[in-house]
């Protein structure tokens, strides 16, 4: 293959994973859904939600617990997201997956 076309392909696929982190948003939730949080593709918090009953005043380690956990599960959803982007784009490439 010749290596300014495969050179142009490779940042053809850049721009367009830039373009896909930009738009993506995942949920991670935690507690059965007590809390949620949304993060986007650069792993900046959106928001966190609560549901009824999540906020007990005597137990706030408890829903400092879950938030923390909805948050880590929400930025692996990202990685996840991210991976899988990367190792279909390099497949296309003809790269070995794991890149």
């Amino acid at each position: 293959m010749d290596m300014r076309k495969m050179l142009k392909q490779a940042q053809e696929m850049q721009s367009r994973l830039q373009q896909e982190v930009e738009r993506l948003e995942v949920e991670g939730t935690a507690g059965g859904g007590m809390v949620s949080a949304r993060m986007n593709g650069k792993k900046q918090l959106l928001s966190i939600a609560f549901k009824p009953g999540a906020v007990d005043p005597a137990d706030l380690e408890m829903l400092q617990d879950l938030v923390v956990a909805a948050v880590n599960e929400a930025a692996r959803k990202v990685d996840e997201a991210l991976a899988e982007r990367l190792g279909g784009m390099a497949g296309m490439l003809g790269l070995p997956g794991g890149l």
